[in-house]
């Protein structure tokens, strides 16, 4: 297992709020509801991301510090039309924020819900995020598929995701694509410590 200690750091609303730096970090993000927190807690091999059925629960900027050396953090989702255009442009601010300081972002997991076409939103954030590190996406959700449509669905992805670091498929249910999370993981801080 890649996380061997973590801990919930800082739940940060505005710049004031980011911890210290470490060696790296890795940001995860995505629309609401697509599973960041359920990933997360299947990477940590324990319940500490609180997941919510209702979209659009994370509002800040939540920094896990994992192993000592580094952050992972949980972006607050995109996407979801039921909350106001005050607390979109307030998520929309803080993410600017994070992504203008000088934070030692090493990678960016997009997470992508296999079920459904692939959606504008996820393609303007790929494009946004890409231009900072690379970008890994996570297909969710692939147990509620069929396992033939799945090499299929990453084909598409591949596709629409011109520039993509890679796909992974993963199911926060059977941890299929766990070992892969992982190994990429290793490779982007193995030369951190």
């Amino acid at each position: 297992m890649f996380v061997e200690k973590v801990e919930l750091i800082a739940d940060a609303h505005n710049h004031d709020g980011f911890p210290e730096p470490l060696k790296g970090e890795i940001a995860f993000v995505g629309r609401s509801n697509v599973g960041k927190s359920s990933l997360l807690n299947v990477i940590f091999g324990r319940q500490i991301a609180k997941t919510s059925s209702t979209p659009g629960k994370t509002r800040s900027l939540l920094f896990f510090k994992v192993n000592d050396f580094y952050h992972f953090i949980d972006f607050p989702g995109y996407g979801y039309a039921k909350v106001s255009k005050i607390e979109r442009q307030k998520w929309q601010s803080l993410v600017d924020d994070y992504f203008k300081s000088e934070r030692p972002l090493k990678g960016i997991f997009l997470l992508v819900d296999s079920m459904i076409p692939t959606q504008r939103s996820d393609l303007e954030a790929f494009d946004f995020f890409k231009s900072f590190v690379d970008v890994f996406i996570v297909l969710t959700k692939v147990d509620r598929i069929k396992k033939n449509q799945i090499s299929k669905k990453v084909k598409t992805v591949e596709e629409d995701f011109m520039g993509v670091k890679g796909v992974i498929p993963f199911s926060s249910i059977t941890k299929d694509g766990l070992k892969e999370i992982e190994g990429i993981l290793r490779e982007i801080f193995e030369n951190e410590r």
